[in-house]
């Protein structure tokens, strides 16, 4: 099975999706509607992303997290 990329970033964060819908102040369904790509996440949502990988990965994109 291929692995989500949101789901394996949010993994290498050490993360669970109920502590990424609290950063993202929704729901933990709300949250894991967004990885599995049932709804979209806001362009507002995906600068915030970026900004909880900076850490991790200081030069990714928005293009690298959710479009390549």
């Amino acid at each position: 099975m291929d692995m989500n990329k949101i789901a394996g970033y949010r993994i290498m964060l050490g993360m669970t999706q109920d502590q990424m819908a609290k950063k993202f102040n929704i729901s933990k369904q709300a949250y894991w509607k967004k990885e599995k790509r049932q709804t979209q996440f806001s362009d507002k949502e995906k600068m915030k992303f970026k900004e909880i990988l900076k850490p991790l990965f200081p030069n990714i994109t928005i293009d690298d997290i959710f479009f390549n």
